[in-house]
């Protein structure tokens, strides 16, 4: 990717055509700040109770999903659930208000443009259900196609379905089923010749009363989904991380006491918060991809708040995952193509410094 992007300013929300949503919302991050003393005083007695030995963190994946945002930005129409791509639309929809309540953290993606070719026709193997599909790859429309085997689902009636074919959809019906696979979905599903790595632009957490993820109001995504749209495709990569405690008194979650839902849901704002600031570092830069001034320091401040109360110096990041595929190949303008990030992390007066650990790669057929 170009550096040339950073001689253009970003829009503004105005130009965006969201700014009047934005009006009476708060930034994101300002759920990092501590809520106020008033608030504190009723959620005093369901505080988690600390420990005193210094802690580590060994933070993993526990599981990951991508969702083509490029599907819900814009002002889409509502989808039409009795439509078979309707109900897809919808059922994305769904996960990602789902995410609204939960501490997750979210990548916003960049891959090359693949379309189906709607000018060409499917083809079928014989005695088979290898099936050669159309595309249309990158920007300059590549002519190309892909042989994929399907598999008769439990429910089909019929041995081999009927199918059509719009530019971001392929659909199958199978008589008593009928089932619709974006062309992300398609590529993620398998086996394909397309090495395209996964370019990481900005870093996140899901969890925001307001869902506005999952509506596309969130003003720093939209300003990538802007700038890279027309040439581009853009993917939310939303992970479920788990933090195991390395501590001589163990971990504070697992106390009796910490398990009443205030006191476990700090306990892992903590942690979730430090794991998003972490890889915004590794991934944006010490720009921060244009963040405010005042986003830094109330995330330095965060740090250096959660640091103090879990006496916690260093932690590690593992982004590697089993059955992994090339849309897990990430990388971004700070660090370069790999399906096994490992992060070192280090805590100085608010200030994350990250070190990647050096993990041969598996070496491809």
């Amino acid at each position: 990717m170009s550096n040339d992007d950073d001689d253009y300013p970003d829009p503004s929300p105005e130009e965006l055509g969201i700014g009047a949503l934005f009006e009476e919302a708060p930034e994101p991050f300002l759920d990092l700040v501590a809520p106020p003393p008033d608030a504190m005083e009723e959620l005093l007695p369901l505080m988690p109770q600390r420990t005193a030995a210094p802690q580590t963190w060994i933070v993993t994946v526990n599981d990951a999903k991508f969702h083509w945002y490029d599907l819900i930005a814009g002002f889409p129409s509502v989808p039409d659930i009795r439509d078979p791509v309707g109900r897809h639309l919808r059922r994305m929809q769904f996960d990602l208000e789902a995410t609204s309540e939960k501490r997750l953290i979210y990548f916003a993606v960049n891959r090359p443009r693949v379309r189906f070719d709607t000018s060409r026709s499917t083809s079928w193997g014989f005695f088979s259900l290898k099936l050669t599909v159309p595309l249309l790859v990158g920007i300059e429309e590549k002519k190309e196609s892909l042989t994929i085997e399907l598999t008769v689902p439990f429910a089909a009636t019929l041995k081999k379905p009927s199918v059509v074919l719009s530019d971001q959809f392929i659909t199958f019906n199978w008589g008593g089923l009928i089932e619709a696979l974006s062309i992300h979905d398609v590529l993620q599903q398998y086996d394909n010749p397309y090495q395209f790595s996964t370019e990481v632009q900005y870093v996140g957490q899901t969890r925001d009363p307001l869902g506005r993820l999952a509506r596309a109001r969130v003003t720093g995504v939209q300003r990538v989904h802007q700038r890279h749209s027309e040439d581009r495709d853009m993917l939310l990569l939303i992970q479920r991380m788990n933090v195991e405690v390395m501590s001589a008194d163990g971990d504070p979650a697992e106390l009796e006491v910490n398990q009443n839902p205030v006191a476990a849901d700090m306990l892992l704002k903590d942690r979730i918060d430090v794991v998003e600031c972490a890889l915004i570092r590794y991934f944006e830069g010490p720009e921060m991809h244009g963040r405010s001034d005042k986003e830094a320091e109330v995330r330095r401040q965060r740090v250096r708040e959660v640091a103090l109360s879990n006496k916690l110096d260093s932690f590690r990041i593992d982004l590697r995952l089993e059955d992994a595929n090339n849309y897990h190949d990430l990388y971004s303008r700070h660090t370069s193509i790999s399906r096994s990030h490992i992060i070192d992390c280090t805590i100085d007066d608010g200030n994350i410094i990250v070190e990647r650990v050096p993990v041969p790669e598996k070496s491809k057929p």
